[in-house]
């Protein structure tokens, strides 16, 4: 099994910002505020959190393929 992966860069799809956050291990990230053009993000329909729908990494538990939360 491979190591999961706790950092994803989250790119904003209104600006094209990105930045590199850590993961919550613990709980899925509904919201995150783009700290250029300030829009807060919500995952896509049928993703679990922002990581999912706007990162370059899945969330921790979707890698481990236990789906989230």
């Amino acid at each position: 099994m491979s190591d999961i992966v706790l950092e994803s860069v989250l790119t904003c799809p209104h600006c094209g910002f990105a930045k590199r956050e850590t993961m919550p291990t613990d709980a899925c990230q509904f919201y995150y505020e783009c700290e250029n053009c300030r829009t807060v993000l919500r995952p896509n329909p049928g993703d679990c959190c922002v990581f999912c729908s706007f990162g370059s990494v899945k969330c921790p538990p979707m890698q481990q393929e236990h789906g989230c939360c």
